[in-house]
């Protein structure tokens, strides 16, 4: 039974590691709040590889100095492979005394005491969490006596099976995170791949067509020479549009260090240099959202943008980001050629609507398109608060 005292401490640490989306800083984390919680001079957490090894080690208590020296990580043996392989706690009065205790290097810490858990998933070891040297509180009976270690107890245990099991909740949501962002820059890549080959390098091919025509022409027929040469120029200026089109979404978004609010004004004003139509950006009240949300509306944001530039001839963009308690509203509205939102076959499926709606509906939020042909486009999408 956890002490009503220390029931604000372990909250704290379960919302710590749940609030991580890395899966490094989700394993610090929960080293770092074993190791205060259950007062221990050492903590490690060990994600095992498949070849004996493991391919993540945090520890806690350790300095770098140390760390260093120490040198290269574990292998999966004695306790931690019991850990590991069994999936069962390990509570050890001195692991040093312990048969499956094999060594460890001249620069290691002594450790004494010792307490371990396997982080699971179901059936899935996910890592083995374990704490070392159990400090003994100002107020234990054995604190001011030389030469005496408190030990782990029974409740130290059940505390860190608790953790360990809400580590695994934490470990598991970061690694799909990041499986789910590897997934999106998979997709984008494909993206602009195929706007590449569907853009710039059509137009290289036409301009390498059109170059040697002029060249057969130059002697015979001096006049039509000539207008080929203003075709490759007229290809030119417009296979470095593509590309510059296809550059300024490669820009990096730098979300985490500017926000969405600078972000999208930055977007704005390179797009606004770029091309001859006006774009520009409005913001008023916008509070902070949760990172899966900016990252949302400023793809949306893009892609509407993009849109309105390239494919509806608009001469004014306008893009404004207003606070809607408790979460925000984009609008991107231009004047371009419009088209009907109902023609899924036409020009609907090209202006990427699909996309928009599907991140729009992936954060919890809604997506409105109006338009008419010949009476421009309003792109709207709400978001909730976090």
């Amino acid at each position: 039974m956890i002490p009503r005292t220390g029931l604000s401490a372990v909250s704290a640490a379960l919302l710590a590691m749940n609030r991580q989306l890395e899966v490094r800083d989700v394993l610090q984390t929960i080293v770092a709040s074993a190791r205060e919680l259950l007062g221990a001079r050492y903590a490690a957490l060990g994600v095992p590889d498949d070849h004996g090894g493991f391919a993540q080690f945090v520890v806690a208590g350790v300095s770098e100095e140390q760390w260093r020296a120490i040198g290269p990580l574990p292998r999966q043996h004695g306790v931690l492979a019991a850990m590991l392989k069994e999936a069962t706690p390990q509570r050890l009065a001195d692991v040093r005394e312990d048969p499956r205790f094999g060594g460890w290097p001249g620069a290691h810490p002594e450790l004494s005491d010792f307490l371990g858990m396997p982080i699971a998933d179901d059936e899935q070891v996910l890592g083995a969490l374990f704490l070392a040297n159990k400090e003994c509180p100002p107020d234990a009976p054995d604190a001011a006596d030389e030469g005496k270690r408190c030990r782990f107890t029974q409740e130290d245990e059940e505390l860190l099976a608790l953790l360990a099991q809400h580590a695994a909740i934490a470990l598991t949501n970061a690694r799909l995170y990041e499986r789910s962002r590897e997934l999106t820059l998979t997709s984008e890549r494909a993206r602009i791949a195929t706007e590449l080959h569907d853009a710039v390098a059509q137009k290289l091919f036409s301009l390498r067509l059109t170059a040697q025509a002029a060249a057969a022409l130059v002697d015979r027929d001096p006049a039509r020479a000539k207008e080929e040469l203003q075709e490759v120029a007229a290809l030119s200026a417009q296979a470095a549009d593509e590309l510059r089109d296809v550059v300024t979404e490669l820009r990096p978004a730098a979300l985490d260090e500017d926000g969405l609010v600078a972000t999208l004004r930055t977007q704005a004003q390179v797009l606004d240099r770029a091309h001859t139509a006006s774009v520009t950006f409005s913001s008023h009240g916008v509070r902070a959202l949760p990172a899966a949300q900016e990252e949302a509306l400023l793809r949306v944001a893009q892609e509407a943008m993009h849109n309105a530039l390239r494919h509806a001839d608009a001469t004014e963009v306008g893009v404004a980001l207003l606070r809607s308690d408790p979460g925000a509203v984009l609008t991107v509205r231009d004047d371009g050629r419009g088209f009907d939102p109902a023609d899924v076959h036409g020009a609907g499926r090209h202006l990427g609507l699909v996309s928009m709606r599907d991140r729009a509906h992936g954060v919890g939020g809604r997506l409105e398109v109006r338009s008419e042909p010949g009476r421009g486009t309003v792109i709207e999408m709400e978001v909730p608060g976090g």
